[in-house]
């Protein structure tokens, strides 16, 4: 009789989903295009600013005016999509293409009470996520538990993707940081949106993979007590692509050319090392521990071939008081089986918060 390690298959699943979508020429890689030159420059700096000089002291969020459609309504329920500009400052604008300037969200609401006695969470994208589906299809059956459901369509993706990019790869390791810090302001204006305008008398963040890092450093820069969960997340963007399966689908050589244009010419080894450098920026270690810990659940995969179990257990020691926890499987399977886990650590955590005031 032959005994299966299940985890290994979890593994190896990953991997050979990374081969595929990676290792091949049927996609470029990323950043193709190199590091981005002075954008790069910029973003290390403003990303760098985003820790608040005094503890517990975060700069409030942009007001949004969203402009809604109704796509459809039922006697339940109601989903529309609303369009804003989006809220980053003049230098970040500069920076964004022009197809990423207005943001696209789907709202999914139940109508049987309130929003004073609703929850609302906003949902962020993974990598390669381009639609509203996967998300509302996570979020629709929370709306018998009267959570609604706000999905972000991110820069660089989907209608505000860039007309030279392909897919999710993106052109410069610029983007990958002026993403993450556009995101950030974003889902920070829609949750002051959800609360001053909306209403809501409870709000969460939620993403998987690059999108929990995302709503980690959401959920640590909001200056109200929000829901945090981040699943399938590592501790930052370094994990992914120095170790995880992404390095294969990195381009190092040209990265390693673009720095020998500017700077000595370079190893792979330390072309890589720079890259570790530059993704510091992203570990959310760094960020201040969100105003509740105890409204922070994590869900990890037991063998995640991009996601380490080290780089989850950092976050959770980084901030005390929050939650791990495993779900049997890699990250590919993860992702395609897990969503029960995914939506009851969504009612867990927003259990965990009290109602305001006013909706008591």
């Amino acid at each position: 009789m032959v005994t299966v390690n299940l985890g290994m298959l979890h593994y190896i699943l990953d991997h050979v989903y990374g081969a595929f979508m990676h290792r091949t020429k049927m996609s470029p890689p990323f950043f193709s295009r190199g590091w981005g030159g002075t954008k790069l420059e910029l973003l290390e700096r403003l990303i760098s600013q985003l820790f608040p000089e005094v503890e517990g002291q975060n700069w409030p969020p942009s007001l949004i005016q969203p402009i809604w459609r109704t796509v459809w309504e039922t006697k339940s329920a109601c989903l529309r999509e609303g369009v804003f500009r989006t809220p980053c400052d003049e230098q970040l604008l500069g920076a964004l293409p022009l197809e990423s300037h207005n943001a696209r969200v789907a709202f999914l609401v139940p109508k049987l009470v309130p929003p004073p006695k609703m929850a609302c969470v906003v949902h962020l994208a993974g990598t390669g996520d381009h639609t509203f589906e996967r998300r509302l299809r996570l979020g629709g059956p929370l709306l018998k538990e009267n959570i609604a459901t706000m999905v972000l369509e991110s820069p660089f993706y989907g209608q505000r993707r860039p007309m030279l990019q392909r897919g999710a790869k993106l052109l410069c390791v610029s983007d990958l940081l002026l993403l993450g810090r556009a995101t950030i302001e974003e889902a920070r204006s829609l949750l002051h949106w959800l609360d001053t305008e909306a209403g809501f008398g409870k709000m969460g963040v939620c993403g998987l993979s690059m999108g929990g890092v995302h709503a980690a450093m959401v959920g640590s820069l909001h200056p109200t007590p929000v829901a945090t969960l981040p699943f399938l997340s590592p501790h930052s963007a370094v994990v992914a692509f120095c170790e995880g399966i992404l390095k294969h689908g990195t381009a190092w050589e040209a990265l390693r050319e673009d720095l020998a244009a500017k700077e000595a010419s370079m190893t792979l080894e330390e072309v890589r090392e720079r890259m570790r450098n530059v993704l510091s920026l992203t570990d959310v270690t760094r960020f201040p521990i969100p105003k509740n810990p105890n409204a922070v659940i994590f869900v990890a995969a037991t063998d995640d071939g991009y996601i380490p179990k080290h780089s989850v257990l950092e976050l959770q020691k980084a901030w005390p008081g929050s939650e791990v926890r495993w779900v049997t499987g890699g990250h590919v399977s993860s992702f395609l089986l897990h969503n029960g886990e995914f939506r009851k650590a969504i009612v867990d955590g927003l259990h965990r918060l009290e109602w305001k005031e006013s909706s008591l």
